[in-house]
């Protein structure tokens, strides 16, 4: 069920009613509801699939349950890697199988042996490599003997599968969320209020950034060869900016729907395309499977400690990971491997972690050097994104070469001057509220009640004459 479906526009109101009214009754009641309703938010999609969320919930609860009753650390080993299996399992055959099945007989083939496998026609279920990494974290988290088990399988159960953030993160560790389904709630009207201004960013990032930019991101990576390098050259920039208001306005609509209910959920976003260099932006990119990948790989591996040729492994293997995690592609691969070789100099010299307030801290305007770091980033950025758009590695080749062609240099053969505009509306937004959770979070609060009204319903009516049909969010592929 999208976010931005009559569906759900239906779905919410019903469930917030049912929630709240049910407040009286207590806490198992309001999880209950919380867990029916995600069940029918998912099963919308194609309820065939129930049964992988409810399988991989119930595998990690029981292993929790028995993680927290044995001491014999062979025995504890054997349950971790049976959670560790059962979800990396699933994931592997729905999402990777075909890959590997073809890449198995192409390298047999370049031997001179033919082989003859056949692949499956595997439906992806929507939002697997997120719940089974949150489910995943749970019982990694148990191990290590980080958090207590819970023996509520109706909490577990919500907590895997809350609606908000099921399908496209952010991707919530049981140490954050799950104590939420434990504690009392009390309606906040400002709590609420903000969940709204949120979900309303949202939705303009979604319907009037993301899916305009994808018009003609779609057009122009559809006939690379049709266009000019500066045609190509606004294609990955309305790319960069799809992918962006795409993602980060789901996780958006996710937080603000969360808060509604009273539950905080960890932020995903922190205007990444502000970063003055590659580590930054993966502070501020997908902070979720970011900060996944480091805490339960990375860390373990060895983190940023030892030699500096361990550092580069370390280094090098999360960034393929988060890669090979997006797709079962070699686009994919490149891509992470590209924001692995852009990282490495930073890395080499130390200044990886540079960068950790955000940028013109208390001014209105950057310097100049602080816009060409901005800038210098975010081309690099932009330039990884078409390995990522790309259908294949020779149409993003293609793409970059035809990029840094004599036609650079040419006017566009598209230029759409409202989505210009649009972007430029939408980035001077993101700049006013670059210090705060969410970039209308304070923008207008101090303002009159006019004034602060009158940028609402703006923005809704951007969204009713700029929002296109109904796209699907481009994560739920993933």
């Amino acid at each position: 069920m999208p976010f931005n479906s009559i569906d759900f526009a239906v779905f919410l109101p019903v469930v917030f009613a049912l929630f709240w009214a049910s407040a009286k009754y207590g806490l198992r009641l309001q999880n209950f509801i919380i867990l029916l309703a995600s069940y029918i938010f998912y099963g919308w999609w194609n309820w065939r699939f129930l049964w992988l969320m409810f399988a991989s919930t119930l595998l990690d609860f029981l292993v929790g349950l028995a993680l927290q009753k044995q001491t014999n650390k062979q025995h504890r080993n054997m349950l971790l890697a049976a959670s560790i299996a059962g979800n990396l399992g699933l994931l592997f055959f729905f999402k990777y199988y075909n890959f590997f099945t073809q890449s198995f007989v192409q390298a047999f083939t370049l031997l001179g042996c033919n082989l003859h496998i056949s692949t499956l026609q595997i439906i992806l279920p929507v939002g697997i490599s997120f719940y089974t990494f949150q489910t995943l974290s749970y019982s990694i988290d148990v191990y290590r003997k980080k958090i207590e088990p819970t023996r509520n399988f109706i909490d577990f159960a919500a907590f895997v599968s809350f609606f908000p953030q099921l399908v496209a993160g952010p991707i919530e560790r049981a140490a954050n969320l799950l104590p939420q389904f434990y504690t009392q709630r009390v309606f906040s009207y400002h709590k609420a209020a903000s969940g709204m201004r949120q979900i309303l960013w949202g939705l303009f990032k979604k319907m009037v950034i993301a899916d305009n930019c994808a018009v003609y991101a779609d057009k122009i990576f559809a006939q690379p060869d049709a266009y000019g390098g500066s045609t190509l050259l606004l294609g990955a920039l309305f790319f960069a900016f799809q992918i962006y208001g795409d993602f980060s306005g789901y996780s958006d609509i996710a937080i603000g729907t969360g808060r509604l209910f009273g539950f905080s959920l960890m932020r995903n976003f922190a205007y990444p395309y502000f970063s003055r260099d590659i580590a930054e932006f993966w502070r501020r990119w997908h902070i979720s499977l970011s900060t996944w990948f480091r805490d339960y790989v990375y860390i373990p591996m060895g983190g940023s400690r030892g030699t500096m040729l361990a550092k580069l492994r370390n280094i090098m293997v999360l960034f393929l990971l988060s890669g090979f995690w997006h797709g079962a592609n070699y686009t994919f691969i490149v891509w992470g491997a590209l924001n692995a070789l852009y990282f490495l100099p930073l890395l080499l010299l130390g200044k990886n972690r540079t960068h950790l307030t955000i940028v013109a801290e208390n001014k209105t305007f950057p310097s100049v050097y602080e816009l060409w770091q901005m800038l210098s980033t975010f081309c690099l950025t932009m330039l990884a994104w078409v390995f990522f758009r790309a259908a294949t590695l020779e149409q993003a080749i293609g793409y970059i070469s035809g990029i840094f062609s004599v036609s650079l240099f040419e006017i566009p053969q598209i230029l759409p001057a409202h989505l210009l505009l649009l972007l430029l509306f939408f980035i001077t937004i993101e700049w006013a509220g670059r210090d705060e959770p969410f970039a209308i979070a304070k923008t207008m609060i101090q303002k009159s009640r006019f004034a602060r009204w009158s940028f609402y319903y703006t923005l809704i009516v951007l969204i009713y004459l700029f929002g296109t049909k109904q796209q699907p969010f481009i994560y739920f592929q993933f």
